[in-house]
């Protein structure tokens, strides 16, 4: 009965995905890029790091981390404005700094296909009798060589259709998975058996961690990117539904996931969601592996195209779009074998926080610039301290 009910939620999703009048809406379009990146990675690792950390409050602090994204949105909607619509152009200063964030979000993009295909690496070995981190990270390194042939001979438009996929893939899996939860859900409430663990981290360690967890709500400010296809309003609209839905998301499978297991069933590691979905159905597991496969290939191959083609833009063609692939691959193998997948989370983490800043930073010199938008400045000026608060103290999990 309960394979079915995953099963029957994930295809009912998959359904609507394609179903015309949605897959051909200009809006959800748009909104499916954001959507995508903001939940590619994080419902892999998410439930297990907070469950593990934090215990009952994890809810708290998933609303937490939503609420925080939420804000730098607001201000990278705010710059979306000025920047298509604004009233006198934008200045000198705010040029200045737009340049500083697209290499912030360069060196952003390098760390995160690290965090990528860590994952990969660690989710194709996890079901098999190869299961080590040695071999996860050889993976990952033969997976980082393919991106590389890839990128050097053919460019990524052949690898295009396989993102669009996944995308319907991790939306289905996640929905089915979800669906796996709330009935396990209630049935342990019915038999009395949620539990209630007390968090392992307070105080100040447990802000830093949610410091290095912010890279796991990131995604939102790729609906800035999309210039070339949509209008301003557009892009802003995207940005909210897509901000708001995986707030949603994210809220009901960190709410089902805080109050099931014990903590000696839920072990933290890179894959310690499998172990926790096979104690909930036999099947979840394998639909686990798959979304992973699938979501963290085509966000990798996403971000180092975005990678690519910024380094080559930001340098005026002195750097060749295939020497920064090239780069990119070379650190991301040196941070596999160098760190373990919750380090390489905390560093992309404050290598996004960067990003965010100077985009609050731009919001803020904006604003002042206008004559009744004194407080917005101020709020934008302290996000932007936020971001480096965040870049500067942000922890990994242990």
């Amino acid at each position: 009965m309960l394979t079915a009910l995953i099963l029957a939620a994930g295809l009912l999703t998959g359904v609507l995905l394609v179903w015309p009048p949605l897959a051909r809406s200009r809006l959800w379009r748009a909104t499916i890029t954001p959507l995508a990146s903001i939940i590619g990675s994080g419902f892999l690792v998410l439930g297990p790091v907070l469950e593990h950390s934090y215990g009952y409050f994890a809810p708290a602090v998933m609303a937490a981390l939503c609420a925080a994204a939420y804000a730098f949105g607001n201000a990278i909607r705010y710059n979306i404005t000025m920047r298509m619509e604004g009233p006198h152009g934008r200045s000198a200063a705010e040029e200045q700094l737009e340049i500083l964030a697209s290499w912030a979000l360069a060196f952003a993009y390098i760390i995160s296909v690290a965090y990528y295909l860590n994952l990969f690496g660690a989710f194709a070995v996890s079901l098999t009798p190869f299961d080590s981190p040695t071999n996860g990270k050889a993976v990952t390194t033969a997976v980082f060589a393919v991106i590389l042939v890839t990128g050097w001979t053919r460019g990524f438009h052949a690898l295009e259709r396989m993102e669009q996929v996944s995308v319907g893939i991790k939306l289905a899996i996640i929905a089915a998975m979800i669906a796996g939860l709330a009935w396990y859900f209630a049935a342990r409430i019915g038999d009395g058996g949620l539990v209630f663990d007390p968090p392992t981290q307070t105080g100040w360690p447990a802000l830093t961690l949610a410091f290095g967890l912010i890279v796991t709500v990131q995604g939102f400010e790729t609906a800035r990117y999309l210039g070339a296809d949509y209008d301003a309003r557009t892009r802003r609209r995207a940005m909210r539904i897509a901000q708001g839905l995986s707030t949603v998301i994210y809220m009901i499978y960190i709410g089902l996931i805080a109050y099931l297991f014990t903590p000696d069933e839920a072990q933290l590691s890179e894959t310690a969601i499998i172990d926790m979905m096979r104690i909930v159905a036999p099947i979840l597991p394998l639909l686990l592996v798959a979304a992973a496969l699938a979501a963290q290939f085509s966000a990798a191959v996403a971000d180092t195209g975005g990678a690519g083609g910024l380094v080559q833009e930001l340098t005026k063609g002195r750097v060749k779009v295939h020497m920064a692939y090239a780069i990119l691959v070379g650190a991301g193998v040196a941070l596999t074998w160098a760190s373990d997948i919750f380090a390489i989370i905390a560093y992309a983490s404050r290598a996004f926080a960067v990003y965010y800043a100077i985009q609050a930073a731009i919001a803020a010199v904006a604003a002042h610039r206008h004559e009744q938008a004194h407080a917005r400045a101020a709020l934008y000026a302290a996000l932007a301290a936020f971001g480096l608060v965040i870049a500067i103290f942000g922890t990994p999990a242990e």
